[in-house]
């Protein structure tokens, strides 16, 4: 896992926060009461008295700071590409944060003096290690297999049992699958034509038997279209879009890169960035004959 990897986006999604969140404040209320016996300065308390007055605060307040963290951290996701070592620095970011936190408390506050700061603040950075860095970890592994799951099972769509006679022009089907394993649309390939992300939902565009543009939404990520679509004419040419190469009747290029034109006059340009141009052109060149605008 190198220092520039990109982080998968489904760490960044909505349910994915929330949920890891939710595991991480159980994972650390439960680790945190069988450790306190073991602490040599911990003042965490239950019952009537001041010291549990104590613990609410930190507890509320570290709560609070990871909510606010990863708020933002889903609220700049679009503003730049997260790579796992960012990732990994915020994480240890609100580690270190929360150690003040309790360092602070009970320097300031409890008044422990026969500790010094690095004692108090050292415990507290392993302590906030184990509670929080490794509850992140089994929540990234979890959405980890979740995911490989899904691409799995949209890599063997083709396995749909149909009682009609499959006619040779009927054969190349793209067929979506929600992240709960139902199968949710199945649409000619010389119909479809783009897949546009909205967070963890993906908005599929394609013309119905009338020919009108038609958008089906369902709850499933574009990486995971992505994945499970390669070597087909569905490629990936900006963060938000997949496109169906078969439908591109223009590419064109602009000042800021280059963007598609699609054979049907209702749907606007679609960008292409940097990461995916050079793939973007090999199967346009590959595809179609004449070159491209300038």
């Amino acid at each position: 896992m190198g220092k520039n990897n990109k982080l998968p986006r489904y760490l960044l999604g909505k349910y994915q926060l929330i949920a890891t969140v939710t595991f991480t404040a159980f994972f650390a209320i439960v680790f945190l009461l069988v450790s306190i016996p073991f602490s040599h300065n911990a003042w965490f308390a239950l019952g009537n008295s001041v010291f549990f007055l104590f613990t609410l605060i930190f507890a509320s307040a570290s709560l609070l700071l990871v909510i606010f963290s990863k708020v933002l951290m889903y609220k700049t996701r679009n503003l730049f590409e997260m790579t796992y070592f960012q990732y990994v620095l915020w994480d240890i970011g609100e580690v270190v944060l929360i150690a003040f936190i309790y360092t602070f408390i009970t320097i300031g506050v409890v008044k422990t003096p026969k500790y010094e700061f690095a004692d108090i603040f050292g415990s507290a950075l392993v302590y906030g290690t184990i509670s929080i860095i490794i509850p992140y970890i089994i929540a990234g592994m979890y959405f980890a297999i979740i995911d490989k799951n899904n691409t799995i099972r949209l890599m063997n769509y083709s396995n749909v049992v149909s009682d009609e006679v499959i006619e040779p022009k009927d054969q190349e089907k793209i067929s979506l699958f929600d992240n709960s394993g139902v199968l949710k649309l199945s649409v000619s390939s010389a119909n479809l034509y783009y897949i546009e992300s909205d967070d963890n939902y993906i908005k599929v565009w394609y013309t119905n038997s009338k020919g009108e543009l038609t958008k089906y939404m369902l709850r499933c990520r574009l990486k995971t279209v992505e994945d499970s679509f390669k070597g087909s004419s569905l490629v990936r040419c900006h963060r938000q879009y997949i496109v169906n190469m078969k439908k591109v009747k223009v590419l064109r290029k602009e000042k800021d890169g280059y963007e598609l034109d699609l054979d049907n006059d209702n749907i606007k340009p679609i960008a292409v960035t940097k990461t995916y141009a050079e793939n973007v052109l090999k199967l346009f060149y590959m595809g179609k004959s004449g070159s491209p605008e300038s």
